[in-house]
Parts: structure tokens; sequence; C-alpha cells
């Protein structure tokens, strides 16, 4: 029977994760919720199921690169990593939140009054292509951290970031001026493993069609 690696995200999403991996009867090891732990691969109650619990944006990398075989991510980790060689599976409908253009309060500045734009955000392939659909010129800043204060420094007029609630925007001061993206996380998988490992990752696809 041939191993399958799932990969996961670290944080916001896990949470999520947690209770549907419960339903569909998926048992990592004890060490897997545990937010104090090191470790990144952990067994499962399954012999050929073992998971890798990474950074966000490093899930589709893994499974771009068949570093493993399936991973759950965002829809805005795969729109910004979008590759031939993963297919998005199933919307979980877990980790529901959107991606957002924002701007400080007080700023006035007006995207169809503005020549050129800065913007900063860690989503530099979504934003270039939404400023170009939208014929705006804008200079794309890629910071992974810290974006909400990007305007507060001068560093740029607008950001571009994941919004939930709202909360982290308010506490800065800053306002959401247009949706760009809406975004749940999805199951995705290696195009390689499809074909090698079809009756085994075909297993586990069908236990989180739920």
């Amino acid at each position: 029977m041939k191993k399958i690696i799932l990969a996961v995200p670290k944080g916001r999403i896990l949470e999520e994760l947690e209770p549907l991996l419960k339903k569909i009867k998926i048992i990592p090891e004890p060490d897997f919720f545990d937010e104090k732990s090191r470790k990144l691969t952990f067994s499962t109650n399954f012999s050929n199921l073992e998971i890798v619990k990474i950074r966000s944006f490093d899930v589709a990398s893994f499974v771009k690169f068949g570093g493993a075989d399936i991973g759950i991510c965002g829809k805005d980790v795969i729109e910004e990593f979008s590759s031939s060689e993963f297919y998005s599976i199933l919307d979980l409908k877990i980790g529901k939140c959107r991606l957002a253009l924002a701007k400080e309060i007080h700023c006035n500045k007006n995207l169809l009054t503005l020549n050129n734009i800065r913007v900063a955000t860690k989503y530099t392939k979504i934003a270039q292509e939404y400023f170009a659909k939208n014929g705006i010129q804008a200079e794309v800043i890629k910071l992974n951290g810290a974006i909400e204060i990007a305007p507060k420094l001068k560093l740029c007029d607008f950001i571009i970031d994941l919004v939930s609630s709202g909360k982290t925007l308010q506490e800065n001061n800053m306002v959401e001026v247009e949706k760009i993206l809406e975004v749940s996380s999805y199951l995705i998988a290696n195009r390689t493993s499809l074909k090698t490992k079809n009756i085994e990752l075909n297993q586990f696809i069908k236990m989180f069609d739920v």
C-alpha cells in the first residue's frame, strides 16, 4: 500500500480542521493539535497516511513539487501559486474569509483618480493581476508580515490582505475598500500522485467529500 503525505497549514485553518478530521475519522497522533509541539510530521490511525504541518503558503509548494500528495490550503494560496502541477479537488468550506484591498481611515486617495499607487501585500501575483485587469498602474511591494502598519509608515497607499472579522483593520485605523477574492480552504492534489497513487488517494479524497 502506497504512503500518502497530507500537508496542512498551521494556525487559523488548523483549528477548523480538527472537527472535520474527527468527523471523517482521521486521527493524528496526540502532538498534532499541541501548539507547543515543534514536530512537523505526524502519523495517523491509517498506516499509509502521514500528515505534515507547515506554513499556509508552503502547502501549495509542497504539493506542486511532490513533497506532499495532497494538501489543504486557502483559495488565496491556490490563486497566488496557481500551477498545472496540482488540482483543486474539493472546497472544504472551512477557513472562510476574504482577500481585500484596504487603506487608512483618513486616507482620501481614490483608486480611480490616481495615476500610480503603491501597494503592500504578500499576494504579489494576485495584486498585479487585479490592478492590470482594472487598468490601474501599481507598484506592488512584497511584505510577509506587519502589513497593516505599512501605510502608517508611508511605505504604501493601500494594502491587500486577508480579512475575517475586520478587527485587525479596525485596530490599525484602516478600512476595507474592495473585496478581491472570497476565500475558503480546499483540498488540493499533486497531478502525478493522482496517476501513480490513484487508488490510495481516492480513498482519502472520498473521505473528505462529506
